[in-house]
């Protein structure tokens, strides 16, 4: 036996581990011509699945013309082993594939590369990808180029929406880097085919890492592909394959093409580690935020901006900000709203999907802040509601948006439609048919408005959802609209950009219309049989006779009552009753079947065209019968040569007649279900949108009613302090009036002094009023003496005025024997006097003080003696009292008289004032 035999005597799974490189090779032709022929459940490919690392040492076979066979081989079982042999071998095999096969000659190099592709195709591409991104840090330029040339034919047969851009798209700065040039060419061919996929949104992955050279260099690239239309999937998965073989099935004509609109829309962001933003926000955020200054205001939010602005945050409890936020939107100062909608901005797109909670704090009173014309506020906030609206749905939006469409304020009303505008170019997912309805129905009122701006934004969400829903959807709504507004409403719809695309959603609907006759296409044809059961009992014939003779009866009932029917089952035959209209006569002497006794069936058929004729319209049994028996034919219609056969007529007939009278009824009902549904879902939606009137009528409701609370409470806050500045004045006034009171008290006991120093005047006593007897003789003593007497007794002792005016107005003493002395200057008076400590004497009867002499007796001012000339010079005053002095009495009383009365006009006007105070 020659070696070669002897290698072919070997199993395969020996040959391709035989040192010998032609063994191998015979090996792996050997495997390649078997594997083309066999099913995955064969016996050499379950051996190979089991031993899947034999495919490592042969995938990567040291002799080019072995590896060569080998890859074919290895081509051959993955076709035959399908996805459980992509997926046992893919780890063993991707490596050799492309340190060998990858840079070996064309022939092996083309079905190395066929090679990744089926293990793509069977399987997924994620695994394959991790495969091949390792070899992009490879030591070997070759290598890496290599590799590169194989990631772009894999997103060329596959596109971004099979495999997974991103991890490449963050590898190409480092590719670009590289000293070899192969290898920044192969990453720029690699970068070029990505940019025909993801176009700008591959962009911020990357682009800032790269020279501006390499972007000028990328650019020029890029500007061809601008005005290509978006690529198309060259090669399918076996997932991908089957869905379309289902979809071809199923009669979808347009399937394909709406999926490779969406695999033109692929979302990239780039990963982000979650930060714990609540260390740096301040813990008195709140109390701060309800500062009166909106300089404290700005400079918290301020602060919350710097901890909250950054890519990705960790989830918490973010209700307080967010409610600080909302409220700040109604600040007065448009720099407190602007950083607190680019707060909301920065928090919206940090927690992305975990936002959602918080949108109904939120979105609305953005919304509502749109009235601000100052363009940086109408930015700042526009871009908050577009970070919402990302971290939410167009569902969770829809209501708060149309809330904004109906706003009394024009600017209010014009941002919410741009923001819908802008929210419908970007959603993936095409809104229902309620939402369309609802969302047209707000953009077609906008048509009418009187601003241009408002007639445009509601033009362009028709021409939008135009765009989206297509013509079977939108063109009800552009009914009654002139050719104007359905020119710039198509002007919309050509120049818009969407990403998302509505399909009918009727597809199974075939299947299960399909499956329905089907189901019902079986007993149809066993019908008659089902009536003839029914009827069994009521003839006494055989079952073939009365199979065929009881057929005719399913057809739609006679012009008879059905009563009579019911009734005279049990007594006729069900074909014995009337003959149908235009029948005939008859052959005279024939028996109808089931009247006599059993027919054959040969004679059957000659006589039963003349009482089984099809049947003919309703109106010509009353022409017929009208004629009597003129109308009915005389010749045999057994004769006749057209007429088919019964069977044939029964099968006609049965077709021409529908259902029975069960199916009939059922169908009947079954109409009558789908009306009541409908009328039902008609109420339905009626009531919905009376509920949503009702439910913005409430909101409305609600929001007045929370400005009549505010109202009333800053009137109440200002009573407060009205009552507050009320009270403050009403005790000012009555402190006021408690002064005055003892000023008038003051006054009474002056005017009671005045008074009664007049009366003594009067009374020949001549008691001086301008002077004090304490100033008589002090000289430099300045004071006089202590007085230590009561308030009433003050009353009666004059002031130094009063004295001052007696020094200068006495008249000369007189002798103690010229006048007789006062009574209060007795001798018992002058006995009692004593002396004081500077110079003068007191009396207790007279509380009055006078400078003594030297040898103890009391000295006058003129220094002329004692008591004597004192009591004269009274006395002398008395009756020569100067006319001034009178004159100048009267005018004090006159200027008393007026003090009181302005005093009691003030206290009058003081009790007024009070009175008022207390009233209110």
């Amino acid at each position: 036996m020659s070696e070669e035999d002897e290698w072919k005597a070997l199993p395969l799974t020996e040959q391709f581990a035989h040192k010998n490189w032609k063994a191998r090779k015979n090996g792996y032709e050997t495997a390649a011509k078997s594997f083309s022929t066999a099913q995955p459940t064969d016996a050499i490919v379950r051996d190979f699945i089991y031993e899947s690392s034999l495919w490592k040492a042969a995938v990567a076979d040291s002799n080019v013309a072995a590896q060569g066979e080998a890859l074919n081989a290895y081509n051959a079982f993955l076709e035959a082993a399908g996805q459980e042999g992509a997926r046992k071998t893919r780890g063993h095999t991707v490596q050799g594939i492309v340190e060998k096969g990858l840079m070996g000659r064309p022939g092996p190099k083309a079905t190395a590369m066929e090679g990744l592709m089926l293990l793509i195709e069977l399987d997924k591409a994620d695994p394959v990808l991790e495969e091949l991104l390792p070899f992009l840090g490879h030591k070997q330029p070759k290598i890496i180029a290599a590799t590169l040339s194989a990631l772009t034919s894999v997103y060329k047969a596959y596109g971004c929406k099979t495999v997974e851009p991103k991890a490449v798209v963050k590898c190409l700065p480092k590719i670009f880097g590289h000293a070899d040039k192969n290898v920044r060419a192969e990453g720029q061919n690699l970068t070029v085919e990505l940019y025909r996929w993801l176009r700008e949104a591959m962009k911020p992955l990357f682009w800032g890492e790269l020279k501006e050279v390499q972007r000028t260099d990328l650019e020029k690239l890029f500007e061809p592909l601008r005005s290509e239309p978006q690529p198309k999937q060259e090669r399918l998965l076996r997932s991908q394959q089957a869905a379309v073989e289902q979809a071809e099935a199923a009669g979808e004509v347009e399937g394909e093409a709406e999926v490779e609109e969406e695999e033109v829309a692929i979302d990239l962001e780039p990963e982000y580690e979650a930060v714990d933003v609540f260390k740096k926000i301040p813990a008195d955020f709140s109390d701060r935020l309800a500062s009166t200054k909106w300089k404290d205001r700005k400079e918290a939010l301020d602060e919350v901006f710097t901890a909250v602005n950054v890519p990705a945050m960790q989830e918490g409890s973010f209700d307080d900000i967010i409610r600080g936020c909302a409220k700040s939107m109604k600040d007065a100062n448009i720099a407190v709203v602007t950083v607190a909608a680019n707060v909301v901005e920065c928090i919206a797109k940090g927690l992305r999907k975990g936002f959602g909670k918080y949108r109904g704090t939120i979105l609305g009173s953005m919304l509502e802040r749109f009235k601000e014309k100052k363009q940086s506020v109408a930015d700042a906030i526009s871009a908050a509601c577009d970070a919402v609206f990302l971290a939410t749905s167009l569902g969770e939006c829809e209501s708060d948006i149309l809330e904004g469409m109906k706003s009394k304020n024009p600017q209010v009303k014009e941002q919410s439609t741009r923001f819908l505008v802008r929210s419908l170019k970007i959603i993936r997912e095409a809104p229902t048919i309620e939402q369309t309805k609802e969302l047209a129905e707000g953009g077609k009122k906008l048509l009418t408005e009187s601003a241009p701006g408002l007639r445009d934004a509601g033009a362009e969400v028709l021409g939008v959802l135009w765009r989206i829903m297509g013509d079977r959807n939108m063109l009800v709504f552009f009914e009654g609209l002139d050719d104007i507004k359905k020119g710039k409403i198509k002007e919309f719809c050509d120049a818009s950009e969407v990403r998302a695309k509505w399909k009918p959603k009727a597809a199974p609907a075939p299947k299960a219309a399909a499956a329905a006759p089907a189901a019902k296409k079986a007993p149809a044809g066993k019908r008659p049989v089902g009536a003839v059961k029914k009827t069994a009992p009521a003839r006494a014939v055989s079952p073939p006779l009365m199979a065929e003779d009881s057929a005719p009866l399913a057809p739609r009932p006679t012009s008879r009552p059905a009563g009579v029917g019911k009734a005279t089952a049990g007594l006729k035959a069900p074909g014995a009753g009337l003959r149908a209209p235009g029948s005939g006569l008859g052959k005279p002497g024939l028996k109808a079947p089931g009247a006599g006794g059993a027919a054959s069936p040969a004679r059957r058929q000659v006589v039963s065209p003349d009482y089984d004729e099809p049947e003919t319209p309703v109106a010509a049994p009353k022409a017929a019968l009208g004629r009597g028996l003129a109308g009915r034919p005389l010749a045999k219609p057994a004769l006749q040569p057209s007429s088919p056969p019964p069977q044939q007529r029964m099968e006609g007939s049965s077709a021409n007649s529908g259902l029975g009278a069960a199916e009939r009824q059922e169908l009947s009902d079954l109409r009558s279900e789908v009306q009541l549904l409908r009328s039902q879902t008609s109420d339905l939606r009626t009531d919905k949108l009376r509920l949503s009137s009702r439910v913005m009528e409430l909101e409305n409701q609600e929001a007045q009613f929370r400005e009549d609370k505010t109202r009333d409470l800053l009137q109440i806050k200002a009573k407060e302090t009205q009552i507050v500045r009320v009270r403050g004045d009403l005790e000012e006034a009555e402190e006021r009036g408690n002064s005055l009171s003892r000023e008038i008290d003051r006054m009474k006991r002056e005017m009671s002094r005045l008074r009664a120093n007049s009366q003594s005047g009067n009374g020949g006593y001549n008691v001086p009023a301008a002077r004090s007897y304490g100033d008589a003789g002090s000289g430099s003593h300045g004071g006089g003496y202590e007085r230590n007497i009561g308030a009433e007794e003050k009353e009666n002792v004059p002031d130094e005025g009063e004295y001052e005016s007696e020094k200068t107005t006495a008249p000369p003493a007189r002798s103690r024997d010229a006048m007789p002395p006062p009574p209060s200057y007795t001798a018992t008076t002058h006995a009692t006097r004593r002396p004081m400590s500077n110079g003068h004497s007191y009396t207790p009867s007279s509380g009055r003080a006078t400078p003594l002499s030297q040898d103890g007796d009391h000295s006058g001012s003129g220094g002329g003696g004692g008591n004597g000339s004192l009591v004269g010079s009274r006395a002398g005053g008395a009756s020569t009292m100067d006319k001034s002095q009178q004159s100048e009495g009267v005018e004090s009383w006159r200027r008393a008289a007026e003090v009181t009365q302005n005093l009691k006009a003030r206290i009058e006007m003081m009790k007024a004032r009070q009175n008022i105070g207390r009233g209110q």
